[in-house]
């Protein structure tokens, strides 16, 4: 029998314990009954009611998921837009094809890609739903009216309100923490020391040796872009941009790009989430080493969504309830995707923890000013480095 999504389990175990007899257990005629005031008779009758309550929204939960996915399997088909890691997207559509018997299919874009894509596409998108990738780019989509809200059920399942749209356009599945990663042998053998803050990455001593992600096709760099304009202020943060981009050697199209080169010494120093240098880490790269900024950085919250407009509503709103179960995400660290999950029902992998990766050292994101300037600022960025948007020079921005 093929597999539930968590919720529904837990609705099933609940209506089960009820038909059980879920009622107190009566004393042994020896003992004596306990007095009965009006206090405690008007707290039997709360609990009951509360009990009574809870039993129906799960009965109505149950119901409504069968719903769905008799619609779901209905439509028949269900196509992705993926800018996690390949091999985790592939793994996920597989497993909700196996479940459900929804033909999937996906394609991996970066989330800025998807972006562009979507926002030509003028509400008539080519694929249904959206998974993986920071949220950046998901906020522009929600601010010009491209993502469709859905109330999902399994949101209930999120560690907190801050791991969702306010208004229901997307969901967060996992987070991850932006920092450095450095090739230890190389600065060894150049006679450096490693980074430790923002700041250090602009030294003349690494000129050339430093990788970041291209932010017309990477949500990671966007995410860089926001996080310098918060934490200096937006005209020192596009002269530090001027500063950084001496060092820079290339900026790759994907935001794992440049975790990919630092373990063969392609780089030296890469820019990106450290869960992409722990993959590296565990591929056998020991000498990479990854470096939380120590004066502050930011985090990503992967996300995922519903296209507005999309061919295949129904099976995109169970590609939703599944996303937020462990259905979906527990097979996160069996496809080299290490990130920490922000779901209470989840099982978080060791690989993340293990590397002491601190997720306090983190600055309050203002994710409505990424939300409503995203766009500008990397407009700006551009400018501030003496070209435009449309106009980046091929030989470092990386678009292939």
């Amino acid at each position: 029998m093929k597999k539930k999504l968590s919720l529904l389990l837990a609705c099933t175990m609940a209506l089960s314990l009820t038909a059980c007899g879920g009622g107190k257990t009566e004393a042994p005629a020896t003992t004596a009954a306990p007095e009965t005031t009006a206090a405690t008779e008007a707290a039997k009758d709360t609990e009951a009611a509360e009990s009574k309550a809870e039993s129906a929204e799960a009965t109505e939960a149950a119901g409504g998921m069968d719903a769905l996915i008799e619609a779901a399997k209905a439509e028949g088909e269900l196509t992705v837009y993926g800018s996690c890691e390949e091999e985790y997207l592939s793994a996920a559509c597989q497993n909700f094809e196996k479940l459900y018997g929804i033909k999937t299919k996906f394609q991996r874009l970066s989330t800025s890609e998807v972006y562009t894509k979507i926002s030509e596409e003028a509400g008539k998108p080519s694929a249904d739903v959206w998974f993986g990738g920071t949220t950046d780019p998901y906020n522009e989509a929600t601010a010009d009216g491209l993502l469709e809200p859905y109330e999902a059920i399994n949101a209930v399942n999120l560690i907190g309100d801050q791991y969702k749209d306010p208004t229901n356009c997307w969901y967060g599945i996992y987070k991850g923490i932006l920092g450095f990663m450095v090739n230890t042998e190389e600065l060894e053998r150049l006679g450096l020391e490693a980074p430790k803050t923002w700041d250090d990455l602009t030294k003349e001593e690494y000129k050339g040796l430093i990788m970041l992600s291209n932010p017309n096709t990477a949500g990671t760099a966007k995410l860089l872009i926001n996080t310098m304009v918060q934490m200096k202020g937006h005209d020192e943060a596009m002269e530090y941009f001027k500063a950084l981009d001496k060092n820079i050697s290339q900026y790759t199209k994907s935001g794992s790009g440049p975790s990919k080169m630092v373990g063969p010494g392609e780089c030296v120093i890469g820019i990106g989430f450290l869960h992409d240098g722990i993959y590296q880490i565990l591929q056998g790269y020991d000498n990479i080493q990854l470096i939380v900024p120590e004066d502050g950085t930011s985090f990503e919250v992967g996300a995922t969504a519903i296209f507005k407009g999309c061919t295949h509503p129904n099976a995109a709103k169970l590609w939703i309830e599944y996303a937020l179960s462990p259905d979906c995400v527990d097979h996160a660290k069996e496809n080299g995707s290490y990130q920490f999950l922000v779901l209470k029902n989840a099982t978080q992998p060791e690989e993340a923890t293990k590397f002491g990766l601190d997720m306090n050292n983190t600055i309050d994101y203002d994710f409505e000013d990424a939300k409503e300037n995203s766009g500008k600022y990397v407009e700006d960025f551009f400018a501030a480095l003496g070209s435009s948007k449309d106009n980046a020079d091929s030989s470092r921005f990386k678009t292939e």
